[in-house]
Formats: structure tokens, C-alpha cells, sequence
């Protein structure tokens, strides 16, 4: 089934982001490999493709897991909840519609 994952950044995380972008990249690369990633991405703090220094203000993953246990347990390990660059997650079923 699919999961969305709604995650809330820390204020000022873009520097925690760098820092564990690469490991963070790298899971995603992996749910995608496997066929189970939907969409991923960041939410820019400001109205921009390119928010610069201003950052980002969360992120949205749609994947799919076994299980509601395994998507959570999947973010919680998430490299940017280690860096700390989540203030909280939000996992919950997701129905795909469209397309």
C-alpha cells in the first residue's frame, strides 16, 4: 500500500539538510530502484523553485511499504530525523487516484 509521509522541518534546518542530504538521497534512490517511490521532494520556504538561504520548510514522500509499522518505522530512520532536521512526521495510508 501507499503511505505519505508529511514531514515539518525545525526552524533555520537548511544547514542539518546539507549535511544529511547525501544519506537522505540515498534511501529515496532506493525505494525508487525498488519501484516503490511515488514522489518525492522538499517544500521551499518561500514561493521558489530555488529558495537560496531561505530554505525549506519540510518535505513530501509518497511510498510504498508492507505495512502503516513499516512506513513509520522507515522515516523514523530517515538520516534528516537523525540530524534533527524534522520537527515532527506525520505517516498516513494514501489512496492513489490520479493519474
Amino acid at each position: 500500500m501507499w503511505y505519505s509521509l508529511v514531514c515539518t522541518d525545525i526552524a533555520d534546518s537548511l544547514a542539518l539538510r546539507k549535511t544529511a542530504r547525501p544519506a537522505h538521497l540515498q534511501r529515496l534512490e532506493a525505494l525508487r530502484d525498488a519501484g516503490r517511490l511515488l514522489v518525492a521532494g522538499p517544500n521551499p520556504s518561500i514561493d521558489s523553485a530555488d529558495p537560496g538561504a531561505a530554505g525549506f520548510s519540510g518535505s513530501i514522500i509518497i511510498a510504498e511499504f508492507d505495512s502503516l509499522a513499516a512506513a513509520e518505522e522507515w522515516a523514523a530512520q530517515d538520516p534528516y530525523q537523525a540530524a534533527g532536521v524534522y520537527a515532527s512526521v506525520s505517516v498516513k495510508a494514501f489512496k492513489k487516484v490520479l493519474p
